[in-house]
């Protein structure tokens, strides 16, 4: 390893570093998080609705005593409510914030700080796993500098949710698994059984990720019962047996699962499908912008840059399939295949979004990255001729390390981006709010969800105040405010409450889409 590819290596890794822990708090704390700290505080959105959805006056300080820790819940009051209203959420991060929020504070950097924290074990995570797979130090330091730099690695690491937390997972169940393959011995199969129960606490799709640990198994070992295949069997048994408990919990609360998570059945076209799985892809290596508006001028060649990138991928994935012995490659395969299809194939037959979201398809990303970085680590430091073709390559990597470095500069001065997929238009709401002297914000929680409102509180000034209803209740609204603002979207709520205080409703913002919107009272 050379001096100069050491001192790359360093100084991608600190920018990596640097770029998780960039401007923490300044994209707003969307949706999904908001219900993190619900998490955190120990109580549930069952219990906060009743208590403010009164049509009382209530301040943003108020309001946020449900998004911090408190003396009059714990640990134990987090797992309950999980289990209640989100069973599909495994416990451990969730577990985990709140002791973190305890010690470190609620702010939304200081919740956000345990992610981009766990999101650092990626780096020796990675380098191990490219260690036992392809048993090269270069590889696997490669690998650490490219997602170091990776915007999509770097977006999730500075989100207060369990997705950093999960790739770990991913990334060390898998290294442990051809630790113990290789060594054959009962301690490291304890070892593989130990981070996998890890992992299904952390994320319930690492079952996913076991399932194509087990095709590999049974494939390498020629589908013949051996002692491998007796000791993955018992290690997963192990596993298996450790998040029954959880595994309960979502069965007997099923249809609490279905309610949180039937947004995901909404039917779209294959091409909207086909567009989001390229677009999601091309987001591990750079991300300039969400939309065609986004990104101006700059459109046509950001489209040639991803099909040349859609192209290095397919060709590494070939790549694979010549250079390496069938075990490596049949390990990328699955890792990328096995979680990919689970994902794709309900949303082809029966209709869905589940695979739109990039999230839930983190294992598959995992594998097109390994087999990436090795392309680019076999034609760049290992080249079979410094040729034009050497220096081609050379120009490749380059560009990609650029991109990323590039990508997340300008998403770390965004104050909203792709992934904060609901409420992306609070920003621009809270400001229009802020200019008021003593605004009043009225919601119904039958319309915006007690969770957008808290993203909301999160960007509004003190002045503000809240009122919230829910159902078709109308608020007595009090005076002495310089304006009166409605949050929300529905069309019926927004003409009883014009009708009964005989006042016009001026349209602020609006977007369908969004799935949010804000009114004016006009007298």
């Amino acid at each position: 390893m050379t001096r100069k590819f050491k001192f790359l290596i360093i100084v991608l890794l600190l920018l990596g570093i640097f770029f998780r822990f960039l401007n923490l708090d300044r994209k707003f704390y969307w949706y999904d998080e908001t219900f993190t700290s619900l998490r955190i505080s120990g109580y549930t959105e069952t219990e906060v609705v009743q208590r403010v959805a009164n049509g009382e006056l209530i301040s943003i300080p108020e309001l946020q005593k449900y998004q911090r820790p408190n003396s009059e819940k714990g640990v134990i009051d987090t797992i309950q409510g999980l289990a209640a209203e989100e069973p599909q959420l495994t416990p451990l991060y969730f577990v985990m914030a709140q002791f973190w929020a305890r010690t470190f504070g609620h702010s939304v950097a200081a919740i956000r700080s345990l992610s981009a924290l766990i999101s650092l074990l990626v780096f020796p995570s990675i380098y191990w796993l490219c260690l036992e797979l392809f048993k090269s130090s270069m590889v696997g330091s490669l690998a650490m500098a490219l997602i170091a730099v990776s915007p999509f690695h770097v977006l999730y690491a500075q989100e207060a949710r369990p997705y950093s937390l999960w790739t770990v997972t991913i990334l060390i169940s898998s290294a442990s698994l051809l630790r113990a393959m290789r060594l054959k011995r009962a301690s490291s199969w304890v070892i593989y059984g130990i981070t996998v129960a890890v992992g299904l606490y952390s994320h319930l799709l690492l079952i996913l990720v076991m399932i194509a640990h087990g095709f590999y198994v049974v494939v390498t070992e020629r589908w013949r019962w051996n002692k491998t295949i007796t000791s993955f069997i018992l290690a997963s048994s192990g596993a298996l047996l450790s998040f029954l408990p959880w595994m309960a919990v979502v069965i007997n609360n099923s249809t609490e699962v279905y309610a949180r998570t039937n947004w995901s059945y909404l039917k779209i076209s294959w091409i909207s499908l086909f567009n989001n799985w390229i677009i999601n892809i091309v987001r591990g290596y750079f991300d300039f912008g969400s939309t065609r508006e986004s990104v101006g001028a700059y459109f046509i060649p950001i489209s040639v840059l991803i099909f040349i990138l859609l192209i290095l991928i397919v060709f590494s994935v070939y790549f694979l399939t010549k250079q390496t012995s069938k075990n490596v490659f049949l390990f990328i395969f699955t890792l990328i295949l096995i979680p990919g299809l689970a994902i794709i194939i309900p949303d082809l037959i029966g209709g869905g979004v589940r695979s739109t979201k990039s999230r839930y398809l983190i294992p598959s990303y995992l594998g097109i990255r390994l087999a990436i970085t090795y392309l680019l680590t076999s034609k760049v430091l290992f080249p079979e001729a410094k040729s034009r073709q050497h220096k081609l390559w050379k120009i490749i990597t380059v560009v990609l390390i650029s991109s990323g470095i590039l990508s997340c500069a300008i998403s770390s001065q965004s104050d909203t981006w792709w992934n904060k997929e609901w409420g992306g238009q609070n920003p621009q709401i809270a400001r229009t709010i802020n200019r008021s002297l003593k605004p009043l914000v009225i919601s119904n929680l039958s319309d915006a969800s007690i969770g957008n409102v808290f993203s909301l509180s999160y960007l509004l000034d003190s002045k503000a105040q809240f009122q919230l209803v829910v159902k078709s209740n109308i608020p007595e609204i009090p005076q002495g405010f310089s304006d009166i603002f409605i949050y929300g979207l529905y069309k019926n709520n927004r003409e009883n409450l014009s009708k009964k205080l005989g006042v016009k409703l001026e349209n602020i913002y609006s977007n369908k889409n969004a799935g949010i919107g804000l009114w004016k009272l006009v007298k």
